[in-house]
């Protein structure tokens, strides 16, 4: 559950950010593009200097999403090696998803679909241009994210057993001291969220997007100084007190900065704070409830959420419990889907970026032809690089992970744990993407009502498999099971979202969509078997060490994508397409 948020989420499902916001309506868009749509609505453009300022602000956003995403990436890498994937580092997990999962159910997805269309029209609209509609809001948001922090921190212990479960004791203990410093992000998260959405409407992109670096540096610079100050071997029994007020109030400090630097950028944007209590006439209360399916849509992920956080972290405790010696839990869970997705933010996002407006203003004049062929172009062209690139991400998910985890107190068994847990989610690379691209063409339609009622049928799938693979699985197993069940509960989604689509839009492209995923498919094989072939030999020849984790995925890579294009190119239309765009594009 990866994506840039006003938050800074870059971090994986089960910290609650990224996926709500990606499945959210314009989620996903807004993360590779900085709220672009708030741009649009408030005329930035004309703005901002017209075409040229838009483009300075598309810069801006890219190359501060671009750095955000690799400094995300560091940060997972320091704090494997500092806490390892073992107890304590589902411990850290577990306190730091907390936050993040109050803060979507109570205002995250609001700030979206609320909030943000609510200060752009009243910017147009009042004679005041909005200013104390801004007040009543900010007012209303740090008294209730005050209380709600104060009440979680309070409540800390029973909300780490919800996500912890029977679990081992010394665990929880250290989970719910991390949380009373890591609860208080409730705060600075949904303020920076607000804030970020004021900003937007002034057509100021550049902070939002670059403070989480700044929140990214903090983190990484905490885990490195617990590294040093610890050192490696650290567990729940033998972590001190003071090591657990560095991990928790250092990364409690990331959130605290991103939002000062925030606070400072909407203050030179011209907001001045002058607390309002008076709601009347806001028409807040119009907006909220039209945001009741999205409100039900994000409980729905929400509860998917605590599922997997719940099972893995049982069968982690299990699984340490039972001599394994295998980080089996939340952590290993966490890390796999922050690989898992890359390719489908980088490649499929970006297209969808391109291709929510479209279809949005297509569906507007009820053209239906348009917003079918918009869906199936996008998909077919998303597809010629996610199914050879699942494939190859299952084969060297143990070696990838490996070589980027397996150091400090994450072993090379955690690593290669983590490798399996990725291999699963990998091979479902593709329905994830056709589940995502199906949800824009309803959000496109202004329907949120149909993927809130299919969430119910995703989360039941995945609520499922996940206690059936707790019960049948050994416990160092379960949280593949659990990847597995979760990627299998969006097949079970496309196919019902797939109907509904069907009988509005008088088809889907239903036969060639098909046809083009089945020649993939299959020029994909031989790709696959000498990536096998590779990995075989790498692992014969040189064991387990650097020079196959890092070679094969090299080579294998290499060697199948020059196969691919060489298969591909007869049986599959769309590449010639894409072939020949690439090639006008260097051109010019």
């Amino acid at each position: 559950m990866a994506t840039e948020t006003a938050n800074g989420s870059d971090d994986p499902p089960a910290r609650g950010r990224d996926r709500a916001a990606e499945e959210a309506p314009g989620g996903a868009e807004r993360a590779a593009a900085g709220s672009e749509p708030a741009a649009a609505e408030s005329g930035g453009a004309e703005q901002d200097g017209g075409t040229g300022g838009m483009m300075r602000s598309s810069a801006v956003m890219a190359a501060g999403t671009m750095v955000s995403r690799v400094t995300g990436f560091v940060k997972a890498v320091v704090i494997a090696a500092a806490l390892g994937t073992q107890l304590l580092g589902d411990a850290y997990q577990t306190a730091q998803t907390i936050p993040f999962i109050i803060n979507d159910l109570l205002i995250g997805g609001l700030i979206a679909s609320v909030l943000v269309p609510l200060l752009v029209k009243r910017r147009m609209r009042d004679a005041d241009g909005g200013v104390k509609t801004e007040n009543r809001l900010f007012t209303g948001a740090v008294i209730v994210l005050f209380a709600v922090t104060a009440a979680a921190i309070l409540g800390a212990e029973p909300l780490i057993g919800l996500y912890l479960g029977d679990s081992a004791p010394q665990q929880a203990q250290v989970s719910v001291y991390l949380a009373r410093f890591l609860l208080a992000q409730i705060f600075f998260v949904g303020l920076s969220g607000l804030i970020s959405g004021m900003l937007n409407t002034r057509n100021r992109f550049g902070a939002p997007v670059w403070a989480p670096v700044l929140n990214n540096l903090v983190i990484i610079t905490v885990g490195g100084l617990f590294l040093w100050v610890a050192g490696a071997g650290r567990t729940v029994e033998t972590v001190t007190q003071g090591e657990l007020v560095l991990l928790g109030a250092g990364t409690s400090a990331g959130m605290a900065l991103q939002t000062v630097v925030l606070i400072a950028a909407v203050w030179r944007a011209g907001f001045r704070w002058r607390p309002r209590l008076d709601l009347r006439g806001s028409g807040l209360g119009e907006a909220l409830r039209s945001a009741g399916w999205m409100f039900l849509y994000t409980l729905m992920t929400q509860l998917g959420l605590l599922i997997t956080a719940n099972v893995v972290n049982r069968a982690g405790a299990a699984s340490a419990g039972g001599g394994y010696d295998v980080g089996a839990g939340l952590t290993a869970y966490n890390f796999a889907y922050t690989l898992f997705q890359l390719p489908y933010a980088i490649i499929a996002v970006s297209l969808i970026t391109v291709l929510l407006p479209r279809m949005s203003a297509h569906a507007a004049d009820e053209d239906w032809a348009q917003v079918r062929a918009g869906f199936s172009r996008t998909l077919r062209m998303s597809a010629l690089v996610l199914v050879p690139l699942g494939l190859a991400l299952a084969i060297y998910a143990v070696p990838v992970a490996t070589l980027v985890f397996a150091r400090g107190n994450t072993s090379a068994q955690d690593a290669a744990n983590i490798g399996a847990v990725l291999a699963a989610m990998a091979l479902g690379l593709v329905p994830f993407t056709v589940f995502q691209l199906m949800l824009r063409v309803f959000y496109a339609m202004s329907d949120t009502r149909t993927p809130a009622l299919i969430s119910i049928a995703n989360v039941t799938v995945h609520g499922v498999l996940a206690y059936t693979a707790f019960r049948v699985l050994p416990p160092n197993l379960v949280v593949v099971g659990v990847a597995a069940g979760f990627m299998l509960s969006f097949v079970s989604g496309l196919t019902i979202a797939g109907f509904i689509l069907s009988r509005r839009l008088g088809g889907l492209d239903g036969r060639r969509i098909g046809a083009t995923l089945l020649r993939l498919h299959a020029a994909a094989i031989p790709s696959a078997a000498v990536g096998v072939g590779v990995l075989w030999f790498f692992t014969e020849r040189f064991g387990q060490g650097l020079a196959t984790n890092l070679g094969a995925p090299i080579v294998g890579c290499l060697a199948g994508a020059l196969l691919f294009l060489l298969c591909a190119r007869p049986l599959v239309r769309e590449l010639s397409d894409a072939v020949a765009l690439v090639r006008a594009r260097l051109r010019r």
